[in-house]
């Protein structure tokens, strides 16, 4: 069984700026990259990858940094379809660039910080709700 997601999705913006770090594949989890509350490790045979705080990545740290992140307020049923496509797409179309997280509740959205209110613009046009600080 599947299903459709809502028309309209509501988005928050994290207060941080994010890293998206490139670790060694036998590398440990580095405890500075865990002691807010959201980052995502993800390791495979070839390279350990972490996103994090970036103030919290050391500058010694292969990183690309100056990344925001968008929530996506779920949590959703497993059998939805398209919830990331629905907003991959406007963003896509307005030439913004992103890095997809998800978690069991829910979905994230990296962009980079230089396109943040692009990357609102676009998700708003598309009908989207995007709750926001400052841009």
């Amino acid at each position: 069984m599947s299903g459709a997601p809502p028309a309209s999705l509501a988005l928050e913006l994290l207060p941080d700026t994010f890293a998206i770090c490139r670790l060694a594949a036998d590398e440990p989890i580095p405890a500075w990259a865990t002691s807010r509350p959201f980052f995502a490790v993800v390791r495979t045979s070839a390279e350990l990858s972490v996103m994090c705080a970036a103030e919290l990545v050391p500058g010694t740290v292969q990183a690309s940094r100056d990344w925001r992140v968008l929530q996506v307020q779920g949590p959703f049923d497993f059998a939805l379809v398209g919830i990331m496509a629905s907003l991959a797409v406007p963003l896509a179309n307005a030439g913004v660039s992103i890095m997809p997280v998800a978690t069991y509740d829910t979905d994230y959205v990296l962009v980079r910080a230089p396109q943040l209110a692009q990357a609102v613009a676009a998700l708003r046009g598309a009908g989207h709700a995007v709750r926001e600080g400052t841009v």
